[in-house]
């Protein structure tokens, strides 16, 4: 059996952390539907960068865009929902068989609305609307700034990958937001079943703290176990389970940036420490056949943080503000997302003009 259908069948659910109009179109998403386990995908502007600018296959639908008048982002939203779309439907038999707890894809509001409620709100609508299917998240950075939008667009019945997540408190204030939304739904006589997912980025710990070799590439998961049993204390808080009894579905935790930034450590590092049922691990294609090749699971995790919370305390001994340096994280990750943005909307225009010109 390969990892990946073991740690399935310990109750983790594997999403890849890529799409590509290739990887829908040659079968290789489907096959790793069927072979290894995978029953959900995220996207983000760096990936679709990534695809456009080192592929053909999106060329046609540029050539058409451009015909009909589009460029910029609302060309990039007609090629990403193509894609979307179409892995919401491979997906779509696992969001049936789940009952909508797994099977989702996400897509990215511009991080250019990340300081304007109002737009990022009727951005996530519009979007939501526009792929017309059940199991497609709009993700939303858990930013102070995106947390009244995170709480409007769940009030609005849009599905919310809450992302950008660094520490416990990022994921607190996330849930936080989720079931204000919840509960005004509830108090207004709607349906409260709107599912979200929280996304708290790994990998960036370790590549952004300077420690003794002796603590390298272990302050991601000791950060994740402390997320984690705040993750199972919420389960039990009074305020969720009035929630679910009115017909509520938990907010489940996903663990994003799960590629292993190291090449001394195992490229399967965070998907062996982070074990744990009723979650979701978002991992990148290379760490994905890692683990279909070679990797090995690895015990569930502690529903106590101790072992976390001990080796938080050597991190702290070493001079590393772990407060602080979420906050620069987050920071840090809102800019990148921005630059993101940009570079992938300057590969779309550049793109555009050159097919215009052999056209």
């Amino acid at each position: 059996m390969k990892a990946t259908e073991t740690l399935h069948d310990l109750g983790q659910s594997l999403w890849l952390d890529n799409i590509t109009r290739d990887l829908l179109n040659d079968g290789t998403l489907e096959r790793y539907i069927n072979e290894l386990s995978v029953t959900g995908l995220t996207s983000n502007p760096t990936i679709f960068d990534q695809a456009i600018k080192n592929s053909a296959a999106y060329d046609m639908a540029i050539l058409d865009g451009l015909e009909k008048g589009k460029s910029g982002e609302e060309l990039f939203f007609d090629l990403a929902l193509d894609d979307l779309m179409r892995a919401a439907d491979l997906f779509r038999p696992v969001y049936d068989r789940t009952n909508g707890v797994d099977g989702w894809v996400s897509l990215e509001v511009s991080p250019l609305l990340a300081y304007d409620t109002a737009q990022t709100i009727a951005a996530a609508k519009k979007l939501s609307a526009r792929a017309a299917r059940p199991n497609l998240f709009i993700k939303i950075p858990g930013t102070p700034e995106g947390l009244p939008a995170i709480e409007e667009a769940i009030f609005s019945g849009v599905p919310v990958n809450v992302t950008l997540l660094f520490s416990r408190e990022h994921y607190l204030a996330a849930s936080e937001a989720w079931l204000r939304g919840i509960e005004r739904r509830i108090a207004a006589g709607l349906n409260p079943l709107v599912d979200s997912v929280a996304s708290v980025f790994i990998s960036r710990w370790d590549a952004a703290a300077k420690v003794p070799e002796a603590l390298s590439n272990r302050l991601g998961i000791a950060v994740a176990g402390r997320i984690y049993k705040a993750y199972l204390e919420q389960l039990l808080n009074p305020r969720w389970r009035r929630a679910f009894n009115a017909g509520a579905r938990p907010q489940r935790l996903l663990w994003a940036s799960t590629g292993t930034k190291d090449p001394k450590a195992s490229d399967t590092l965070y998907i062996k420490a982070l074990a744990a049922p009723f979650t979701v691990n978002t991992m990148p294609e290379g760490t994905l056949k890692a683990l279909a090749d070679h990797g090995e699971t690895g015990p569930i995790m502690a529903a106590d943080d101790v072992a976390s919370e001990n080796m938080l305390k050597q991190f702290a001994q070493a001079g590393v503000n772990v407060d602080a340096l979420a906050a620069r994280l987050q920071d840090e990750g809102a800019k990148s997302f921005v630059k993101s943005w940009n570079e992938l909307l300057a590969v779309i225009q550049s793109k555009s003009a050159a097919l215009k010109q052999a056209a």
